[in-house]
């Protein structure tokens, strides 16, 4: 990802060690998410597996909570609500994919202008977030 001098700075999640290694060692995600409730990689693969088994409701629901998690804390890093989250960044992904869960939860439900904003703003924030979670 390139960084456009003239923006805002890349805003980089702070790390979440004790859930990202739950996560990691094969935790059940909905532990993980009820353990640490603002850990939006937990909610975000809640999301995937829910989209996957084809139960979009529940994905939708899993994927705005990680995502409306992950805005909280993006707010907290310093986002001003634009500006680059970089793919790259592991305690951003969980954020990423949590929102382009709720684009593709949202385009299968019908929510045709939510799918093109969270397909915008994942583009927006890195596209390689786009291209990693098929969210173009």
């Amino acid at each position: 990802m390139t960084h456009n001098l003239l923006g805002p700075e890349p805003t980089l999640l702070p790390e979440h060690t004790a859930a990202q290694a739950a996560l990691d060692a094969g935790t059940d995600p909905a532990t993980v998410a009820a353990e640490h409730p603002d850990y939006s990689e937990a909610w975000a693969s809640l999301a995937e597996k829910a989209l996957d088994a084809g139960e979009t409701v529940a994905a939708y629901a899993y994927a705005r909570t990680g995502y409306h998690r992950g805005l909280d804390q993006l707010r907290r890093a310093g986002w001003k609500g634009f500006g680059p989250v970089p793919w790259s960044h592991r305690p951003n992904q969980g954020f990423l994919r949590a929102l382009a869960v709720l684009g593709k939860a949202a385009g299968k439900i019908g929510e045709t202008e939510e799918y093109d904003r969270c397909r915008t703003f994942l583009a927006d924030s890195d596209p390689a977030a786009a291209e990693a979670t098929g969210l173009k």
